[in-house]
């Protein structure tokens, strides 16, 4: 008897418009209110007292303190890198017998000025710091350009690929000196090479060395192209491409062949 009429009640209900059910539902909360309301608060003042429990007073700092905390760890974590890989550059350059006794002077880009008319980047090392007029500078193991003006803390480098610069290189094996002037391009061209010499693209570019300012050859880029040049059938017209991409550059390193005690 009892669950006919509790059956019959719920049908009731079911079949009932929403606006009735609703103003019971609102009625049933009217009624219950405090009870529900003073359960609420003992479940939450008891998740309150067992989080509290499990820490302790010294684990916990203002948000304020927590991100001045873990600002300085970011910094701290990103200058440590910068010096990691300062060091790993001079450890892999100096590991090589024929850097015995030059210096590296490491040194970041503050602006560059790459485009067809000029090839150019001002670093933050100057005289202060033994640099002088046609030093070179090196990125990655390979000559990117020489130094052209320098200031006290500053200085001027000019890219191989700049249209006035003009340094001395070998190609490959082959057993002769050329010059290497840059062309504004993100490339340089190496011309007077007889066709009756064999070069082929991907061949090795050297800058030769210069008594003073560099003691060995070392490589400042790769064949790209190679074509008779229109005007001399009988002369090869190359194309060099830098060893490096110059165009990302941010940091770079400058040869002190005779550096002060």
């Amino acid at each position: 008897m009892l669950f006919t009429w509790l059956m019959l009640a719920g049908l009731i209900f079911l079949f009932a418009p929403k606006n009735l059910t609703n103003k019971f539902q609102f009625a049933f909360v009217r009624i219950f209110r405090w009870p529900l309301s003073i359960g609420r608060n003992i479940s939450l003042s008891a998740s309150r007292l067992t989080a509290s429990a499990r820490r302790s007073p010294t684990d916990v700092v203002s948000r304020r303190k927590y991100d001045k905390l873990h600002n300085h760890l970011a910094n701290v974590t990103e200058w440590l890198n910068q010096e990691r890989q300062k060091v790993e550059k001079l450890s892999g350059l100096q590991d090589r017998p024929v850097w015995k006794g030059v210096n590296f002077v490491l040194a970041d880009v503050i602006t560059a000025s790459i485009d067809k008319s000029r090839s150019e980047l001002i670093i933050n090392r100057g005289q202060e710091d033994d640099l002088a007029k046609d030093q070179f500078v090196l990125v990655d193991n390979s000559i990117i350009g020489t130094i052209s003006d320098v200031a006290s803390r500053t200085a001027l480098v000019k890219l191989i690929t700049d249209p006035t610069s003009r340094i001395g290189v070998k190609i490959a094996k082959l057993n002769m000196d050329r010059i290497m002037q840059g062309n504004g391009n993100n490339s340089a061209n190496v011309r007077l090479v007889s066709t009756k010499y064999k070069i082929r693209t991907g061949d090795v570019v050297y800058a030769q060395k210069k008594p003073g300012f560099l003691s060995t050859p070392v490589i400042a880029g790769t064949v790209a192209q190679c074509k008779s040049n229109d005007e001399n059938p009988l002369l090869w017209d190359i194309t060099v491409k830098p060893a490096c991409d110059i165009k990302t550059l941010t940091d770079v390193a400058v040869i002190v062949m005779n550096p002060r005690q």
